[in-house]
């Protein structure tokens, strides 16, 4: 690894974030997207509803790097190893992104994690400054689009089973049903029901016909779709999707699929958007119902152990 920077640039200064930043962070963020995939895709309630979840202690797993009044990068660490930073374009080349994932490091070793990883887009500054600091592909991901005024395909699903919203009585099955199936890829902690519902029913503009559920013959929960709609209400973001393991391969998941599709277009969007990983296998399954790769991320990561 490239030696440490021993400090900042001159000028810079630093502290932990607080909530009352996430305005801020949004900001920063949004201007590296523009720059690195020419449209911006965060959207600040992403940051809310995140820095919401009880299990994330904002002011201890996270800095800012601010040049005067304005917020010029981040980093924070969620989890063990979930990392997100963020350097203002016109700060670029200054050391400051390096010193950051030093920083990230640091606190993962602090806190006992085995590895530290982050998403960035797939060839930008990022990612080559990542790769000169040694840091692994640990996975590619691909935000596929549903291009505008494409057909939405109709899927049937088994006899009995029904699409719809979800009840109230039904986030925690929900929950459940997701995190049975992402960790069965997904190398992590389970996630506490407490930090999904900040993410749900606690994210700012949340509906309830957001939450999607598949439901059998006698009312289980047996698929779970997450759609979100951007700020400016063109998108419609599937942002988790799962079927029960002992109720796949029988058309559920893309007929939650269709029907977050079908759901977003009632409400006034125009596209719809999901990302999958290279853990999943589902790719193929995206892109059967219409969905073309619009980009592409990677996740570099540095072993600590």
């Amino acid at each position: 690894m490239p030696t440490r920077p021993a400090a900042l640039p001159e000028g810079l200064t630093t502290r932990p974030l607080e909530k009352a930043d996430a305005p801020a962070v949004f900001r920063l963020m949004a201007a590296q997207e523009q720059e690195d995939i020419g449209h911006v895709a965060i959207e600040e309630a992403d940051i809310v509803s995140d820095w919401a979840r009880p299990s994330h202690d904002l002011g201890a797993r996270s800095v800012g790097v601010w040049d005067g009044e304005t917020l010029v990068a981040y980093a924070e660490l969620m989890g063990a190893d979930r990392a997100d930073t963020s350097v203002l374009p016109s700060h670029r080349g200054r050391g400051i992104g390096t010193w950051l994932a030093h920083w990230l490091l640091d606190l993962g070793r602090s806190l006992g994690s085995s590895v530290v990883g982050m998403p960035v887009p797939q060839g930008s500054p990022g990612d080559r400054l990542l790769e000169e600091l040694g840091f692994r592909v640990r996975w590619t991901s691909w935000v596929l689009k549903l291009p505008e005024g494409a057909a939405i395909p109709e899927r049937t699903l088994p006899e009995g089973y029904v699409v719809r919203t979800a009840g109230p009585d039904e986030l925690r099955a929900a929950h459940d049903v997701l995190e049975d199936a992402f960790l069965e890829w997904s190398v992590r902690d389970r996630e506490p029901f407490e930090d999904f519902a900040a993410a749900t029913t606690g994210r700012p503009g949340f509906e309830p016909w957001n939450l999607r559920v598949a439901v059998d013959p006698d009312g289980a929960v047996v698929g779970v779709s997450l759609v979100l709609v951007s700020d400016d209400g063109a998108t419609a973001y599937v942002d988790r999707l799962a079927v029960r393991r002992d109720q796949r391969n029988r058309g559920i998941a893309q007929a939650l699929l269709v029907d977050s599709f079908a759901r977003g277009r009632e409400h006034g969007t125009r596209t719809s958007e999901l990302s999958t990983d290279s853990r999943t296998g589902a790719l193929p399954m995206y892109e059967r119902v219409g969905m073309v790769v619009d980009h592409v991320w990677v996740n570099r990561a540095m072993d600590l152990t």
